[in-house]
């Protein structure tokens, strides 16, 4: 038996409608243009990602082919890091995140006063093979411009939020200038969320 929705209903679940089973009448915010539903109501429908079954509310939101997302192993690249005193640092970057977030991730000494908002040059890099280089999306004015204060700028000067961690970026090696020209507070180094 299918329930009658009211237009308000329809309207708010977009155009969707409502049906509730085992249940005389519902509770909850959601509900509260419903009236009391006559007994027994065989099916079940979902509004807005909830589902009312046996007088329980669930959640749909997650992944729907039943697997966790956060345990599937995400693909990752190599990246070397040259720190500034010409130690090497490896890490494995996941596909997607900026090489300043992968620093901070991995405790590298890589400022990023602005926290990646392209405000400052102080997360400048040094990509140190122009094979490499050539295969970074190009950098739009806004980097360009904060590139221009940069300390030690070079042909292949990024700024480290501005370089995403892709599948052909694997095996790169990027180079952390000896010093940062950072305007708010000489030294200041902010710590990552």
């Amino acid at each position: 038996m299918k329930v009658q929705v009211t237009q308000e209903l329809r309207d708010f679940g977009g155009g969707n409608s409502l049906l509730v089973t085992k249940a005389s009448h519902v509770r909850g915010p959601f509900f509260k243009y419903l009236r009391t539903l006559p007994q027994p109501q065989p099916q079940v429908q979902v509004l807005q990602g909830f589902k009312w079954q046996e007088q329980r509310l669930y959640s749909t939101s997650g992944p729907q082919n039943g697997c966790n997302e956060e345990n599937e192993p995400k693909e990752t690249i190599s990246v070397t890091f040259v720190l500034k005193d010409g130690e090497e640092q490896q890490i494995e970057v996941p596909v997607g995140m900026s090489m300043l977030e992968a620093a901070h991730q991995n405790d590298i000494e890589l400022e990023g006063a602005c926290e990646g908002s392209l405000a400052c040059s102080t997360c400048h890099v040094i990509v140190m093979d122009m094979d490499y280089y050539n295969k970074i999306e190009e950098p739009v004015d806004e980097e360009n411009d904060m590139l221009d204060l940069a300390f030690g700028l070079t042909e292949t000067s990024r700024l480290g939020c501005q370089v995403i961690a892709k599948p052909e970026l694997d095996g790169i090696r990027l180079a952390i200038p000896a010093a940062t020209r950072n305007f708010a507070v000489d030294g200041f180094t902010p710590k990552p969320h």
